[in-house]
């Protein structure tokens, strides 16, 4: 390992307990390498404008982070266990080459400045994503919504046949869930969009940093003023975020379990594109539902990647080593998360329905609130109502058809209205 930033004079480095204090932060570091250069970038620009560095020294800073950006990308440059983390390694290198400028860059500024912001900078873009793709899947289900309007479907509580519903209702439900978990997202990341940098190890320095130049230059929407907040707020923000994933995963999880019911041989309502299916290793008739199961499951790794971080969080004031456990939390909580989302669209453009076994799943019973309504409509008080439908169950569908029960079910949101241009105001207004 190369000499490590924190190492005094006459002081040895046992290397048993320096392996257990890097602990994987090195690997987890690639995922946020490019943004603790861009940062430090912006952090040497920031040092020129207020006279510690000079001008050739910023354009040589520039370009040596620039050039390290560039083969890290390429895999001319790795970060390995060389380093004891990815801000020694751009230290290291930018000393390497350039010998007293790259000595100066750290001027101002400590680990958990750049930590602070890499981390900022990488949240902003997994929630950027997580917006896009709950976009996207509030799309295809709206889309489909609006072409199955029409098409019945059994309508199930507690796993039993409860009335008739629609395809369109199925779909316009998981549409406006997909909308929230999308406002979610964008609500997260402007809570985030404040730039740490700048803040040191939580109490400032004695420069007056030129914070508002690093804001802009970092794209970041404002600049988060309290030193002692921009530490307080490390895990407090990591948490948000895996809410928001987590708000789509739980959503993704319930998508999940309809599907893996819906393509079972005992439902069979839905037939799944042969890609998203696998074989049994044993067993030669069998496609299993795979990628469902482990959508199904990915809510669990968001999850414990929020457990993780909330039990880190009972600290005091000040930073403390313990934080530098949420790195792998939010790698892996995202990672998960994100992946299984971005399959999602297109399992949903593809699942076909097989409407005869969902018309043959439609039993007389399923009319009987229909019947208890249209008495309660004519006069009868509902309670009547309810127990006389209850009594005639058997016979409550005699001439009644899907389509009539769905053309009659007006409520706002119900089949004959779902007020679909509304959710598609909702999602156009999200960009």
């Amino acid at each position: 390992m190369s000499n490590l930033l924190w190492q005094k004079p006459g002081v040895a480095v046992d290397a048993g307990i320096q392996a257990f204090l890097a602990g994987d932060d090195v690997l987890l570091d690639r995922d946020f390498f490019l943004h603790d250069i861009a940062a430090s970038a912006a952090h040497a620009e920031g040092l020129q404008r207020i006279g510690i560095l000079s001008a050739d020294e910023l354009i040589g800073l520039k370009r040596e982070l620039a050039t390290l950006a560039d083969d890290f990308r390429s895999g001319g440059f790795v970060l390995d266990a060389r380093f004891e983390d990815g801000h020694s390694a751009i230290e290291a290198r930018l000393t390497e080459r350039l010998g007293d400028a790259g000595r100066k860059i750290h001027t101002g500024r400590s680990r958990n400045d750049q930590v602070l912001v890499a981390t900022r900078l990488w949240l902003k873009d997994r929630l950027a994503q997580l917006a896009l793709l709950s976009r996207e899947i509030a799309r295809v289900a709206l889309d489909r919504a609006g072409a199955e309007r029409d098409l019945p479907i059994p309508g199930y509580t507690h796993i039993q046949r409860a009335v008739v519903s629609s395809a369109g209702m199925w779909w316009a439900g998981w549409a406006e869930a997909f909308i929230d978990d999308a406002v979610r997202a964008a609500d997260t990341l402007a809570l985030v969009d404040c730039n740490p940098l700048g803040t040191a190890a939580g109490y400032g320095v004695n420069l007056a940093l030129d914070r508002e130049h690093t804001t802009e230059a970092l794209g970041f929407a404002r600049m988060q003023v309290s030193p002692v907040y921009a530490q307080l707020s490390r895990g407090k923000f990591e948490l948000a975020a895996l809410e928001a994933l987590g708000s789509a995963t739980l959503d993704l999880r319930r998508l999940a379990w309809d599907l893996s019911l819906f393509s079972s041989a005992e439902f069979g309502f839905v037939a799944l594109p042969a890609q998203y299916t696998t074989g049994s290793s044993i067993m030669p008739n069998k496609r299993n539902p795979d990628v469902i199961e482990l959508m199904r499951a990915t809510h669990a790794s968001v999850a414990a990647a929020r457990t993780e971080i909330e039990q880190l969080l009972s600290l005091p004031s000040g930073y403390q080593r313990d934080l530098q456990a949420s790195k792998g939390a939010i790698v892996h909580g995202f990672g998960r998360g994100l992946a299984a989302l971005a399959l999602l669209p297109d399992l949903l453009a593809n699942i076909g329905w097989r409407e005869d076994r969902l018309r043959a799943a439609i039993d007389a019973g399923m009319y009987a609130t229909d019947v208890a309504v249209e008495a309660a409509i004519a006069g009868v008080p509902f309670r009547e109502a309810y127990k006389a439908a209850a009594v005639s169950g058997d016979s409550a569908g005699q001439g009644r058809t899907p389509e009539g029960s769905l053309a009659a079910r007006t409520s706002p949101g119900a089949a004959a209205d779902l007020r679909l241009d509304a959710l598609h105001a909702r999602l156009a207004a999200l960009g």
